[in-house]
């Protein structure tokens, strides 16, 4: 069965981390409330710096910062857009982008769609 991905590189200060885990768990019950199939969240453990591209260097990380790698599956584009329409509207997830524990302008995302299965 071909699935729909969101994908999500976010850079994340270490002193934020326990607040950024914090919400994270709200989003993944929102999103999974909202139909959403997976929701899964991975701090960096084994990322280097590259010569020329790398996760830290996709979000110009900081000293201090570790890289957040996340992803959420959906059964389809459609029910994807569908989802994300209510979550988006989810007051769980309002909050003053000042109090957000990462700096939203270096986070990146995308839909993608599944290639591989296994």
């Amino acid at each position: 069965m071909a699935r729909y991905v969101d994908g999500f590189v976010v850079p994340v200060p270490e002193a934020k981390l326990a607040a950024y885990k914090k919400m994270a768990r709200t989003a993944a019950k929102v999103w999974k409330e909202h139909g959403a199939l997976e929701y899964v969240e991975c701090v960096a453990d084994d990322v280097k710096p590259g010569k020329r591209t790398s996760f830290p260097q996709s979000v110009k990380l900081k000293e201090g910062e570790v890289v957040v790698f996340a992803w959420i599956t959906y059964p389809s584009r459609k029910a994807r857009d569908r989802i994300n329409a209510k979550v988006m509207t989810d007051p769980r997830l309002k909050c003053d982008p000042k109090d957000m524990p990462f700096d939203g302008k270096r986070m990146f995302w995308g839909g993608f769609k599944t290639l591989v299965e296994a």
